[in-house]
Order: C-alpha cells, then structure tokens, then sequence
C-alpha cells in the first residue's frame, strides 16, 4: 500500500520537537552556542528518544537541547526552513506548525519578534512546495499566566497572518485546564480558535473541562471514551481529535498502539485525524504514523478518512483544502 498519498497533512507538530540535528549544528556554529556532541549522529540521541521510551520524564528531556537553536531570529529561521524542506520532501502538502512563543524569549527576543520571525520563515518555506500556518502555544505551568495572556494579545495582533489559533501544551495531569480560564475566556473574547491539548496524560474529564471553553479541536483527546459527556460533544460539534499514535506510545499515554481507542471513537461518529507530534523526539513521519495504523488492521478507505479529516479540521482556506482532497480521492 501507498502509505505517502494519506501522508499529505499533519495539523500537530511541534518545532521545538521537529528540528533536525543538522539544524541545530548549523544554529550552533554559527551562534557559539555549546552543545553536548557535534556531529549528528553523536547529538541524534540528545533529540530522540530510545525505541522503548521508558517514561514521559525521559521524553520530555529531548525538548531542553532544541530550544537552544530557537532564541534567535536566526535560528528561528533557519530551524524552520530545514523542517519545511524536510516534509515537503515526505510528500506533506500542509502543516500546521505549533510553538510556544514565550519559550524563545531567552536572549532578549520578545514574543512579538518571535512570531514575526516565524511567519517570515513559514511563508519563505513555502517555496519548498508546502503551505502552512502556525498555532501558538501557551503553557502549562505555575507562574506562565502572564506570558500566556501575552501570548494571547499576539495572537489576536497576527490573527490571519498564519496565525490561525491558539493552543494550551505542558503536565496535563500536574496542571488542569481550569487554571488557565482567563487565557481561554480571553482568547473566546477576541474569537481565537483553541486547540487544545488534554486528554493524554489526563482522563476523560480533561476532555470535557476543555470543551467548556469552545476549542475547535483537541490535542490528542485519547482518553475522551472514559467520559461519556465528553463523547456526546464531541460528536455534536464535529470536533476533530488531533491523534498521535507514536508519541502517545513514546510518552506512555497507552501501551501499545491497539490501545488506543480510535475505531470506538469512529464507531462514536467523532472525527480523528492522524499526525506525528514531534516527529524528531518520536523518530517519526507521517508516513509511518498511516503504516503503523494499517499495520494493526486499519484498511484503506479507513486511512483515506482520516487524512479527509486532517484536511477538513483544517485551517487552510477552501482553495487549499479543495487542492488537497482532489489529492486525497
């Protein structure tokens, strides 16, 4: 089976969690900045994560070196141009490229900066043949309120310049979605889309915490079938899970493939769709995420809705997103 003509759309990827290592040496030489090895394969093992991932702890650990290269216009640049040309040459067609904007602020750049650099080198790259649009992240954390309502103003400022929504990323489970009600309601008052992130290291009421506050989507949303609400909701407002079978293995949100529970979210009549994540930290594509599906019985009018679903749930205008389905059929 052609597994790369389902592979054209990935609506979840973090950049912090996609750069290559050969980004990062360029960044480095260039930057001075000091690294724990320099050559590829010697860094490879700093940003991915064993085969068998022992815990969410050792996958998280992969995040700290990427953020080094992402401080700088420079290296914002150029980390995103090379993640650019590396899908286009998978075959992707669009992307959703996601990042938390406050997390690039160590050297002086002001989020503001951080997201202008991003939509510069995210329409540079489309000349690689891709198009794209960026979802900013807030974050999970004791004292990030203020760098979140922050995050909230810029996204209301570049709203439409490939800024297309705002999401919520970090421990799920340490910090619960009702911390966060003033960066949701503030972004409900501007009319900014929300993606959420819950349902992964949480349980079904993460889930349905976060439908309070009108996200367009969920962020992995896995563990949506322990709550039968959230289901119901799900399903009534056409909500789009945003699934990611290789991180959600990597990270020990389930066990093993089979245990996640998408043929009863189908049966259920919720949408999912299917993306990498981080596809560095994870040692992934696209690709092999639609393989991995088919290789535990999903068949291909089953692969052909999800990447329907990818391309539906969308921000792209209609124009891409009529592109791509005529790809898809």
């Amino acid at each position: 089976m052609n597994y790369k003509k389902y592979a054209l759309v990935d609506l979840h990827l973090h950049l912090d969690g996609s750069l290559s290592a050969e980004a990062i040496l360029k960044v480095a030489k260039e930057e001075n900045i000091k690294l724990p090895a320099y050559t590829v394969e010697e860094l490879n093992p700093y940003l991915i994560v064993p085969e068998d991932c022992p815990s969410l702890e050792e996958y998280l650990k992969r995040f700290d070196l990427p953020n080094l290269a992402l401080q700088t216009k420079f290296g914002i640049k150029t980390c995103t141009l090379d993640l650019l040309k590396r899908l286009s040459e998978q075959g992707l067609k669009y992307v959703e490229v996601r990042m938390a904007p406050q997390l690039s602020c160590d050297k002086g750049l002001t989020q503001e900066e951080v997201v202008e650099t991003l939509i510069e080198a995210l329409t540079e790259g489309e000349k690689y043949g891709i198009y794209t649009n960026l979802i900013l992240c807030m974050m999970r954390g004791k004292n990030t309120h203020e760098k979140n309502l922050k995050t909230v103003e810029v996204a209301k400022k570049f709203l439409g310049s490939k800024v297309v929504a705002l999401d919520l990323a970090g421990p799920e489970a340490l910090f619960p979605n009702t911390m966060f009600d003033n960066e949701f309601k503030l972004a409900n008052k501007y009319g900014i889309p929300l993606t959420i992130h819950c349902g992964e290291a949480d349980g079904g009421n993460s889930v349905l915490t976060a439908l309070n506050y009108n996200p367009v989507r969920i962020g992995h949303g896995i563990h949506c079938n322990e709550s039968e609400e959230a289901m119901n909701i799900l399903k009534k407002r056409g909500i789009c899970l945003e699934i990611c079978p290789k991180s959600n293995l990597d990270t020990k949100s389930v066990l093993s493939l089979k245990d996640i529970p998408i043929r009863e979210f189908m049966k259920h009549g919720i949408k999912v769709s299917i993306n990498t994540d981080d596809d560095t930290c994870s040692n992934t594509t696209l690709e092999k995420e639609y393989k991995s599906l088919a290789d535990i019985g999903f068949n291909e009018k089953e692969l052909q809705e999800f990447a329907r679903n990818s391309i539906e749930a969308s921000f792209a205008s209609q124009k891409i997103k009529d592109e791509i389905l005529g790809l898809i059929k």
